[in-house]
C-alpha cells in the first residue's frame, strides 16, 4: 500500500467567507508522486501537471486535486463528505499503484467537453426549467459535470441521446464515485 495515512484539515474558503462550503486539504504523510500519472490513466484527469507532479479531477461539481503530498477538494457540503472523498481517492490512488503493470502512464489531462457542442443540442428557449439562467449557462455546467441531460426538461429524446453520447466520449475511471 503506497498511501497509508494523511492529516485531514477542513477550513471555509478566506476569499468568500459567506460560503455555504467548506474546504479540505489532506496533507499525506507518504509521498504519492510516483502513483500519480497511472491515478490520471485510471481516472482521466480534467488536467496534469508533471513537474511538481499533480492531478485535477472535476467530479460532480468538485475540483479534486492531488499533489505528491497533499489532496485539495473544494465545495464541500460538510467534513462528513470531505472524509468520504478523501477514503475514496485513497483507495483510487493505492489501486493504481498496485495496478500499475498493467496501466499505461499519462502525463497529459483528458480532453474536455466543448460548450458549443453541448448547446448545439439544447432547446436553446433559455426557458430556465433546469434552474439556470440561459442555456449557455446549462451547457457550461453540463461541460463541468454538474448537470446533465435529465436536468434539461424541455430536451427531445433524441436530444438527451445525442448529448449524452457526446458526453460519454468524456467519461473515464472508476464505476462508481460513493458520494
Amino acid at each position: 500500500m503506497l498511501l497509508e495515512t494523511y492529516r485531514m484539515e477542513i477550513f471555509n474558503n478566506e476569499c468568500m467567507p459567506g460560503a455555504m462550503t467548506v474546504q479540505c486539504f489532506a496533507h499525506l504523510d507518504q509521498d504519492v508522486s510516483a502513483a500519480l500519472p497511472y491515478l490520471n490513466a485510471e481516472l482521466g484527469g480534467f488536467s496534469y501537471i508533471e513537474d511538481p507532479p499533480s492531478v485535477t479531477f472535476k467530479m460532480h461539481g468538485k475540483l479534486l486535486t492531488v499533489h505528491g503530498r497533499k489532496i485539495a477538494v473544494n465545495a464541500l457540503k460538510d467534513e462528513m463528505e470531505a472524509r468520504k472523498i478523501v477514503e475514496w481517492l485513497k483507495r483510487e490512488i493505492n489501486g493504481a499503484w498496485e495496478n500499475r503493470e498493467t496501466l499505461t502512464p499519462r502525463y497529459e489531462g483528458m480532453p474536455r467537453p466543448q460548450v458549443i457542442q453541448i448547446l448545439k443540442c439544447l432547446p436553446k428557449t433559455n426557458c430556465r426549467e433546469c434552474s439556470e439562467p440561459t442555456c449557455m449557462v446549462f451547457a457550461t455546467r453540463v461541460a463541468e459535470g454538474v448537470k446533465d441531460s435529465g436536468d434539461c426538461p424541455p430536451m427531445t429524446a433524441e436530444a438527451k441521446q445525442s448529448l449524452d453520447d457526446y458526453m460519454a466520449a468524456f467519461s473515464v475511471g472508476s464505476d462508481g464515485i460513493p458520494w
